[in-house]
């Protein structure tokens, strides 16, 4: 029996694609499908359902795979306790939430590659509740998301609060006199994020609250784009001050400080059982984050 086979088998247990683990693995999909089969040898039991798609374990799979996971888990603590005094290295798998990709993706990747060259960063994005998941099922070492202050994070996930981001309702310079309310201002509609963007949902709770309608003028994704539109007058939007301050476009942007509606997010730091070995990278990566939403001094090194 190999760890390399095992590897393999909870790769496409949790992927449920032998072509998605061979891509994570850096495998082909025939060497993933012959350590999986070797693993079934060494045991004596198949282990896949291979009439399902996708690929469901059969009820012994299932057992295994939770056994098979542990099992990596204690490789990977005997491995962390040699190297624990090692940099950093390898593949790292981090991720930030679709609204803050354009801006701290770059800066995130160029601090990690400053910092420790032996390390293999593979950055995504995604809205929070998705990368909560990706972070459950160790997919991801480690991801910063946005989530309200009072979020209740799941047992196995670590995490750790890096500073309040501040929102703001933005619109395009007008002399005219600045909205105060909410009311004053929904009806010139708004350019958002699709579903699933935690701003979105906040501000549809907002309005609801007040009884007025959610107007959706154009969904779209990255600042530059909204801010660009929003520029044009083709309505308002919602996003960290910070990305708005910090923007070649601001002196073309009102920022509104609307008496009924001043919501903010918490940013976080969240990852499951990593090698203490990471920590120092996955620190920097939060950090770079952090940094570009001004929260400084906010963040402190992980403990694990």
């Amino acid at each position: 029996m190999k760890i390399e086979d095992l590897t393999a088998f909870v790769a496409v247990i949790r992927l449920q694609s032998t072509r998605l683990a061979a891509d994570e693995l850096g495998l082909t999909q025939p060497a993933i499908t012959r350590r999986v089969q070797n693993f079934e040898e060494s045991l004596g039991i198949a282990l896949l359902n291979r009439q399902t798609k996708p690929l469901k374990p059969t009820l012994m799979g299932n057992r295994v795979y939770q056994q098979c996971r542990h099992i990596l888990r204690e490789v990977d603590a005997l491995t962390d306790l040699v190297a624990a005094d090692s940099p950093p290295s390898g593949l790292l798998r981090l991720a930030v939430p679709q609204s803050l990709s354009e801006s701290s993706l770059l800066p995130a990747l160029k601090k990690l590659s400053s910092q420790f060259p032996e390390i293999q960063p593979r950055l995504s994005s995604g809205w929070g509740e998705e990368l909560l998941l990706r972070v459950q099922s160790q997919e991801l070492e480690a991801a910063v998301v946005l989530f309200p202050l009072s979020k209740q994070f799941p047992e196995g996930v670590e995490n750790q609060p890096l500073g309040a981001v501040d929102l703001v309702v933005v619109g395009p310079k007008d002399p005219q006199a600045l909205p105060q309310r909410l009311e004053d201002c929904y009806q010139r509609g708004w350019i958002l994020n699709p579903q699933g963007c935690g701003f979105r949902a906040a501000l549809q709770r907002a309005l609801t609250e007040q009884g007025l309608p959610l107007l959706i003028n154009l969904e779209a994704f990255g600042t530059t784009l909204q801010l660009s539109l929003i520029a044009e007058g083709r309505g308002l939007g919602l996003m960290p001050r910070a990305l708005v301050e910090h923007h070649a476009l601001r002196d073309k942007l009102e920022l509104y400080a609307l008496k009924d509606f001043a919501p903010r997010s918490q940013l976080w730091l969240i990852y499951p059982n990593v090698p203490a070995s990471q920590i120092p990278a996955i620190d920097a990566f939060a950090a770079a984050i952090a940094e570009g939403l001004d929260l400084a001094d906010v963040h402190k090194p992980s403990t694990c």
